[in-house]
């Protein structure tokens, strides 16, 4: 068995940085394609250095320098809501290095339309060790955005 663990990536030669096991992508359906771009505009590309990989009608992509990136793509079965107590995910956790830029996310929610879960402790919802902000996407998809040391 070959442990091909890390392939590093040579400065401008176009190839990609790989790590065994690490995660490539997530793809999520949502209800509004266009308030989902809206939100995870505000959050990945304002906030957490992501950058628009690639949009098509029904979808849109973004990626975290030229490593894991998130799709979003309009969903055509409408039906049954999101609820993250189901089988299947149940939220997605972003680094953010450092408490005070957490902070400064939190005071950017608070001018948006946009629902804090679990305001009552903030910042330490998940525990007197852990600092984060939790908050639901516009499909109330919960978002945990946790502060690590630089």
């Amino acid at each position: 068995m070959q442990n091909n663990t890390t392939m590093r990536m040579v400065k401008g030669s176009g190839m990609l940085m790989a790590i065994n096991g690490a995660l490539h992508h997530v793809e999520v359906y949502v209800r509004n394609l266009d308030n989902s771009k809206q939100f995870y505009d505000w959050l990945l590309v304002d906030h957490l250095g992501y950058r628009v990989y690639q949009q098509w009608p029904s979808g849109i992509s973004y990626i975290l320098g030229e490593g894991t990136y998130l799709v979003f793509v309009q969903s055509q079965k409408l039906q049954q809501a999101y609820n993250r107590t189901n089988v299947g995910l149940n939220h997605l956790a972003f680094n953010m290095v450092g408490q005070d830029a957490v902070d400064r996310l939190h005071a950017d929610l608070g001018r948006l339309p946009y629902h804090e879960l679990y305001a009552e402790r903030y910042s330490f919802a998940g525990g007197p060790d852990h600092y984060a902000l939790y908050l639901e996407d516009p499909d109330r998809i919960k978002i945990e955005i946790v502060a690590v040391l630089a």
